[in-house]
């Protein structure tokens, strides 16, 4: 499926934009493409990748949906504190958590399709911040849990070298494609606050964190 190419239509249905976006961003040389005759066409795994890049230098897609409600998708119980110092212990502890979350109905696949996803490309962005995702058939709604890192963990292999202290994960459901992608740039924006990721690495208490974290 990585290697699958796609049309103008279809990466326009996977990223929710209008067609013409698309054409004018591969007109601009600004999306990964390829043309085949006067043809445009698309590989799968450039658009994910490409995608990741985007939300790791923190641009923000063009996606007209519900604003992100924090409280809708995190609960207090899902923000643990881990002490683990290994990325592979940090996202299992991290994705064991967000399976509790009824919107999970197979944790086990969770666990595992995090950590394959983690193997594919580092969802460190910089800052000491990860946002580890997958989108998956088994989860019902888009939800999240919260990762306070008390060691830095070093083997995330950011693209600025700067230890991971924050783990944002998110699960959605496998066609929620614009609530996903503008959850993850909802976080990766909102995270460049040195003042709210500095409170979040003090917090006391997962309570803390969560006022922290929904307020407007």
């Amino acid at each position: 499926m990585e290697d699958d190419i796609l049309t103008i239509e279809e990466v326009a249905k996977y990223l929710r934009v209008s067609e013409r976006t698309v054409y004018d961003w591969a007109q601009k040389g600004e999306i990964p493409s390829g043309k085949i005759g006067t043809v445009w066409r698309f590989k799968k795994s450039e658009i994910e990748n490409w995608v990741n890049e985007r939300l790791s230098s923190g641009v923000r897609f063009n996606v007209a949906n519900t604003p992100v409600q924090v409280k809708n998708i995190l609960s207090p119980d899902r923000i643990v504190f881990i002490s683990h110092s290994t990325k592979h212990d940090a996202l299992v502890e991290l994705a064991n958590t967000l399976g509790t979350a009824p919107q999970v109905k197979n944790s086990a696949e969770l666990v595992t399709e995090i950590l394959k996803r983690e193997e594919l490309m580092s969802t460190a962005i910089g800052r000491g911040i990860a946002i580890p995702h997958v989108r998956l058939s088994s989860v019902t709604d888009l939800v999240m849990a919260v990762g306070i890192c008390s060691n830095a963990i070093l083997d995330f292999q950011a693209i600025d070298d700067t230890p991971v202290r924050l783990l944002i994960m998110i699960a959605a459901a496998y066609n929620q494609h614009s609530y996903y992608l503008q959850t993850l740039s909802f976080f990766s924006s909102r995270l460049k606050n040195q003042a709210l990721r500095d409170a979040l690495l003090v917090s006391k208490d997962a309570q803390s964190a969560y006022a922290l974290l929904t307020a407007e």
